[in-house]
């Protein structure tokens, strides 16, 4: 019993990962982003002990 996938459905798949991927990639940036404009709007800022030698 040979199990394969055909070229198109395997080509179906790659294309999908590579959307899931790529929507996933820019909602995480769009976090990201809006995290750092909240920090730098608060002005919260944790300084680092290097700063102090």
């Amino acid at each position: 019993m040979t199990t394969y996938i055909f070229f198109d459905d395997a080509l179906r798949m790659l294309v999908n990962a590579f959307l899931i991927s790529a929507v996933m990639l820019i909602a995480a940036s769009g976090i990201g982003l809006a995290v750092i404009e909240t920090m730098e709007k608060t002005g919260v800022r944790q300084t680092s002990p290097k700063q102090f030698r």
